[in-house]
């Protein structure tokens, strides 16, 4: 009885191999660059967004792509990524001042309340209590909500960390970006090729520009929704006269883009008002930041409708889901996702049609 492996099984059990090895391969590769998915993401967002403005830039600067290529990471990141860095200056400022206060406090008692807070409705009378205790008791008071006040500042802590964080990969994905487009479509030709030759020419091509209109789209209108909602809102500190002003515009710049929504900023804003007893500025900024908040819904489809050829729909759902499912990045990844499912089904209904037409014709 012959032991030798037929020659089917033999190619079976190395075509499996190779597999194996292949997925090993890639888990590896994976392992290596997770690091730099989130400078990844935001490289690729950046060069599809700003693609043909790049080109238009270099052009005027007599195709020199590379000095275009520096101008625009300085201009992006002034624009994009200052407003985190400020936010988390004037955050690390406040974090000293209350580290003096609490030294201060040490030395000379912990001072009064301001008058303000023990007027704002509702919590006000709790939050005097709680001071009355903290200046009777200090470290009584403060051991029996030590685990809260260490929650809170841990939150704190960790919630500047994550914004700087951001900003830190915000900053390196325009730098990629900006190589990006330096190489211009060259960059492309191999994933052209990888994508045709899977799915055949035309729809390879398809693929891939619908996922780049999808990451245009929605960066165009989130990025854009959360630039023109900060200038708006810095207008209306300004006018009411609110400190720091700036800072806050660039709060209500991230919530924003994170969609969360301005209301967090405009909301304790309202309530600081008319616990200082001005009404007619609260009333003015709660007007005001109902326009924003208006504004925030309506631009923003307005946006992505316009900024791509994909049907509204498939962009919102991609963008909801997405970003439920793996926040921030996650609203491109959705978008992107659904873009490619409704191209493969558009291609795959115009090709039964077709089908369907040939054998017509030919009965």
């Amino acid at each position: 009885m012959s032991s030798r492996i037929p020659t089917t099984s033999r190619r079976i059990i190395e075509t499996v191999i190779i597999l194996l090895l292949l997925l090993g391969l890639m888990y590896a590769l994976y392992d290596v660059l997770k690091v730099f998915f989130g400078v990844f993401t935001f490289a690729i967002i950046f060069a599809v967004s700003f693609a043909k403005l790049f080109d238009r830039f270099a052009v005027l600067l007599g195709n020199r792509r590379k000095l275009a290529a520096v101008l625009y990471s300085i201009l992006v990141i002034a624009i994009i990524a200052l407003p985190f860095i400020y936010f988390a200056g004037a955050f690390n400022q406040h974090l000293k001042q209350v580290n003096m206060w609490i030294a201060d406090a040490r030395e000379n008692g912990i001072p009064p309340l301001p008058s303000w807070i023990t007027r704002l409705p509702y919590i006000g009378n709790d939050i005097a209590d709680f001071w009355q205790q903290l200046q009777l008791k200090p470290k009584e008071t403060a051991g029996i909500y030590e685990h809260q006040i260490r929650s809170a500042l841990h939150h704190v802590i960790t919630t500047g960390a994550g914004i700087i964080g951001v900003a830190l990969q915000f900053i390196a994905g325009i730098i990629v970006s900006a190589i990006f487009l330096v190489t211009g479509e060259k960059l492309l030709d191999p994933l052209y090729l990888a994508m045709m030759h899977m799915f055949g020419e035309k729809d390879g091509r398809a693929l891939i520009n619908a996922a780049g209109v999808a990451v245009k789209s929605v960066a165009i209108g989130v990025m854009g929704t959360a630039f023109i909602a900060a200038i708006v809102s810095w207008l209306g500190f300004t006018i009411a006269g609110i400190p720091f002003a700036l800072g806050l515009a660039a709060l209500v710049y991230f919530l924003v883009l994170i969609q969360v929504g301005p209301l967090w900023v405009w909301i304790p804003l309202v309530i600081w008002m008319m616990a200082k007893g001005s009404t007619g500025w609260a009333i003015f900024l709660a007007i005001y930041g109902g326009a924003v908040v208006i504004m925030d819904g309506v631009l923003k489809p307005i946006l992505i409708a316009k900024s791509g050829k994909l049907p509204f729909l498939v962009l919102f759902l991609g963008v909801i889901g997405g970003m439920v499912a793996w926040g921030f990045t996650g609203m491109f990844k959705g978008a992107i996702i659904l873009a490619v499912f409704y191209t493969v089904f558009n291609s795959w209904l115009e090709k039964t049609s077709h089908y369907k037409k040939t054998t017509n014709s030919s009965l």
